[in-house]
């Protein structure tokens, strides 16, 4: 029995129900390489390993494999780019958070293929991809986006000309 316009199901009566969303066409896998300040690497030694479908044990391709080297390779490369005068410090918020926003342009634009990918790397359903995780990660993206430019400590003078900011959280 309807309540008010909706059905038992939950859907609108009389409003006829959207198309489910349908999974990308993958004919192959392009980056299966470790990606480090900004640039795709081949693991330190040369190592792969192979990745499969969970649901169906099909062989998806090749993955890089990393190690203590290459970690050690992106904490520095992290550690590189909170460094005074990096391009990352001396990037203003604003552009920080434009570039947040950029990434989920991105993800919303590619957002079948991301979640086909999804589907095929864990065997979770399809819908579950699209409509959790992706939606999820695009709008959190956009919600620390938002927060990029403000986000403000507060200067506490501790005596001999010389000012402390204080944040909520350890600074850059």
């Amino acid at each position: 029995m309807a309540q008010n316009g909706i059905s038992e199901n939950g859907v609108t009566e009389g409003v006829p129900a959207l198309p489910f969303p349908q999974p990308a066409e993958v004919q192959e896998i392009r980056h299966t390489k470790i990606f480090i300040d900004n640039e795709w690497h081949t693991s330190c030694r040369g190592r792969t390993f192979p990745t499969f479908n969970p649901a169906t044990g099909v062989k998806l391709c090749e993955v890089e494999e990393a190690d203590k080297e290459d970690v050690d390779k992106a904490v520095e490369a992290a550690r590189a780019a909170r460094q005074r005068g990096s391009v990352w410090r001396r990037m203003d918020a604003s552009t920080r958070g434009r570039l947040l926003h950029k990434l989920a342009d991105l993800m919303e634009r590619d957002r079948l293929l991301l979640a086909t990918l999804e589907t095929l790397d864990t065997g979770k359903p399809f819908l579950q991809s699209f409509y959790i995780d992706l939606d999820g990660s695009i709008k959190t993206l956009r919600y620390y986006a938002g927060w990029a430019d403000k986000i403000h400590g507060k200067s506490l003078p501790v005596g001999q000309q010389i000012d402390k900011t204080r944040l909520p959280f350890p600074p850059d």
